[in-house]
């Protein structure tokens, strides 16, 4: 059964509504990556280049047309290994290792 974007069979996100998420996610983006330049805290850093890759994720999962699985993968390996240090008991950074499995 294929599922459309919205993640439900039948339904999908107008396009007006998805350039708009698209426009709003890079608006963030650029925020976010000025802040994780100016940022000299390694947590905070840490942080905000989590957030970054949280605005890549959500580019890669609302741009039209099929999910590229290569972008996918590499937005979430990017943002397990981020997380890694805040849930360490969840051993984020070993489940990696599963994303590059063929």
């Amino acid at each position: 059964m294929r599922r459309s974007v919205s993640g439900v069979r039948g339904r999908s996100v107008n396009e007006a509504k998805r350039a708009g998420l698209i426009a709003a996610g890079w608006e963030i983006h650029a925020g976010v990556e000025e802040a994780v330049f100016g940022a000299a805290d390694p947590v905070e850093r840490r942080r905000l280049l989590l957030a970054d890759m949280a605005m890549h994720l959500l580019q890669t999962a609302i741009r039209p047309g099929e999910i590229e699985l290569d972008q996918l993968r590499n937005n979430l390996h990017a943002i397990l290994t981020l997380a890694d240090p805040f849930l360490p008991q969840a051993e984020l950074k070993e489940a990696t290792h599963r994303l590059l499995l063929p």
